[in-house]
């Protein structure tokens, strides 16, 4: 009796585990690339969720190799359906991108799915960053 109710105690926190794990969003600044006077910025977003998001922005802080902020702007990433990855690319005009250190993913400034609007899209989102970037939240 007493294996049976751990194997199935132990059986739901994995699945529960899982299901958090398929509930994420994940962030992935891939590369900067210098172009025209710009700093071109490719950001991976792969929809771990269920749900299409019709909004999601967010407020990106971009620091220099010293720790000074250098940029702040907003980046709008839907729409995302769901269970995909997707590819937003944008250029910051008047930044090199060799100064750029790490981006902070400040602060979520909407968040929407089919259902309205969510509060929850922050805690959700898992970031990592290639090469010597970081991205952090």
């Amino acid at each position: 009796m007493y294996r049976t109710l751990m194997a199935a105690v132990l059986g739901m926190a994995f699945c529960t585990a899982a299901n958090a794990a398929d509930e994420r969003i994940g962030l992935e600044l891939n590369k900067l690339e210098q172009r025209d006077g710009a700093c071109r910025a490719y950001v991976v977003i792969e929809n771990g969720t269920a749900s299409r998001f019709d909004t999601l922005s967010f407020d990106l802080v971009m620091f220099d190799r010293t720790g000074v902020v250098a940029e702040r702007l907003a980046l709008e990433t839907a729409p995302l359906p769901p269970a995909k990855t997707s590819l937003k690319v944008f250029d910051v005009p008047g930044l090199p991108c060799e100064s750029v250190g790490r981006v902070l993913v400040n602060e979520v400034l909407a968040c929407g799915d089919e259902q309205g609007a969510r509060d929850d899209c922050l805690s959700r989102v898992e970031t990592s960053a290639r090469g010597d970037l970081a991205l952090i939240k």
